[in-house]
C-alpha cells in the first residue's frame, strides 16, 4: 500500500532500495597547508583509485560534474568514466551535472550511450544548467537564453531517449526528420535525471517530462528544501503519473573520518581555501571568510553538509529521509582537493559502515508503511 499526503504530511514512498554513492568535481585546487598543487595526471589517477574502491565497497554510484575551470580537470566527464568503466563491475557511472544548456543533446546522447555500452547498462545522465558559466562564452551560447537553451535541449535528450529514430526542431538547434541516432545504449531507458538547485521551475520541468529529480542541497536547513519535494510528487500526480515511480536524489557536500572532529579538522582547510575562492568571484560579502565554526554548524544534524564519524552520517540521511523519502544520497567527499589516503577512508567508512546501516533501516521503514 502506498500512501501520498498532503503538503504537511509524510509523503510514503516504497518498493525502491535506497542508494547511496558519491559525486566529484575533480577539484584541482593547492593542498591548503603546503600550497603545492598536485598535476592533473596524478589528480585524475586518485580520482580512478576512488571509483574503484567505491565499487569494491558495495557504493551504488559515482557521478562526476563537468566544469570548463582551472581549479578543476573534469571538463569531459565522460572520458573518465569511461576509464572508471574498465576498473569497476558494479557501480554506476553518471554525470553531476552535464551542462547540457551549452551542450548539443545528440553528442551527450552519443557519447553517455557509448558509455553504456562500455559499462554494460551502468550510465546515467544527470542534466543541469551548471553552477558556473564558464561553458556558455567557450562554446558561443549567451547567458540569456539560460532557462530557453535547457529547456529546449532537455526536451530533445529525452525524446532522442526515447525513440529510435527523432523529429524535432527547435530555436537554439538544426532540426532532426526522421533521424537515426547512434549508438542506442545498453539499457532499453537510459536514466535521464534532472539537477535543481532551488528554484520551483526546474522542479515542475522535471516532473513534467516524467525524470528523476536530483535536488542539490549545499546550504541552509535540508527542511526548507522539502517543498520541493512535495512539488515535484504533486506534479506528477497531476499528470497521471505515480510518483512511486520517480526517484529523488540528494546531493550534498561532505567528509566522513573514524572521528567526528578529526573529519571536520580534515575537511576544514580544503572547505574553507574552495568556499573563499569562490566568495570572492560571486561577491559574497567579506571579511575573513569562512570560519570553522560554520563548517561546525553546517555539520549538525539539520546542517546542509555531511561531515562526521558514521554514525553521524547514518543519522543524518535518515533524518533527510524522514524529511524526503528520497530513494538516493550522493556525497562530496570534501569541497577542493582533499589528501588522497583520508578520501579513499571517507569511501571505505560509507560503503561498510554507512551505506549497510541505511539500507537497511530505509527498508524496514518501507516495509513498516506497506504494512
Amino acid at each position: 500500500m502506498k500512501s501520498y499526503g498532503t503538503r504537511s504530511e509524510t509523503i510514503m514512498i516504497t518498493n525502491k532500495p535506497f542508494e547511496i554513492g558519491l559525486y566529484s568535481f575533480a577539484a584541482l585546487t593547492p593542498d591548503p597547508t603546503t600550497g603545492e598543487t598536485i598535476s592533473a595526471a596524478e589528480r585524475l589517477k586518485n580520482l580512478l583509485d576512488v571509483v574503484e574502491l567505491a565499487d569494491q565497497v558495495g557504493l551504488d554510484i559515482f557521478a562526476l560534474g563537468e566544469h570548463h575551470r582551472p581549479d578543476f580537470v573534469s571538463s569531459a566527464p565522460e572520458v573518465i568514466l569511461a576509464a572508471a568503466a574498465a576498473r569497476t563491475k558494479n557501480i554506476r557511472l553518471s554525470s553531476a551535472v552535464t551542462v547540457l544548456s551549452s551542450d548539443d543533446p545528440v553528442r551527450v546522447f552519443q557519447r553517455f550511450a557509448s558509455l553504456d555500452l562500455l559499462s554494460e547498462g551502468r550510465a546515467e545522465i544527470i542534466a543541469g544548467r551548471g553552477s558556473f558559466i564558464e561553458s556558455f562564452p567557450l562554446f558561443g551560447y549567451n547567458l540569456q537564453d539560460y532557462n530557453e537553451l535547457f529547456s529546449e535541449k532537455l526536451d530533445l535528450l529525452k525524446k532522442i531517449r526515447d525513440n529510435d529514430r527523432v523529429t524535432w526542431h527547435g530555436n537554439h538547434r538544426s532540426a532532426l526528420q526522421d533521424q537515426d541516432i547512434y549508438p542506442r545504449p545498453f539499457q532499453d531507458e537510459m536514466p535521464i535525471w534532472v539537477a535543481v538547485g532551488g528554484t520551483p521551475e526546474s522542479v515542475v520541468r522535471a516532473a513534467n517530462h516524467g525524470l528523476p529529480l536530483a535536488l542539490a542541497i549545499i546550504g541552509g536547513m535540508p527542511e526548507k528544501f522539502a517543498p520541493f519535494a512535495h512539488l515535484y510528487r504533486d506534479v506528477l500526480s497531476k499528470t497521471g503519473r505515480d510518483p512511486a515511480d520517480f526517484p529523488i536524489s540528494i546531493n550534498s557536500h561532505g567528509f566522513i573520518a573514524d572521528d567526528r572532529q578529526q573529519a571536520l579538522d580534515d575537511a576544514f582547510p580544503s572547505f574553507k581555501l574552495m568556499m573563499d575562492k569562490i566568495g570572492r568571484e560571486r561577491g559574497w560579502g567579506g571579511g575573513p571568510g569562512m570560519q570553522k565554526e560554520d563548517l561546525v554548524a553546517s555539520a549538525t544534524l539539520r546542517g546542509a553538509n555531511f561531515v562526521g564519524n558514521p554514525q553521524d552520517i547514518i543519522e543524518k540521511i535518515l533524518f533527510q529521509h524522514s524529511i524526503f523519502n528520497h530513494n538516493r544520497t550522493l556525497i562530496m567527499p570534501g569541497v577542493g582537493t582533499m589528501p588522497h589516503d583520508k578520501v579513499m577512508r571517507m569511501v571505505e567508512l560509507l560503503g561498510t559502515k554507512v551505506a549497510p546501516a541505511v539500507r537497511e533501516e530505509v527498508a524496514r521503514r518501507n516495509e513498516q508503511a506497506n504494512d
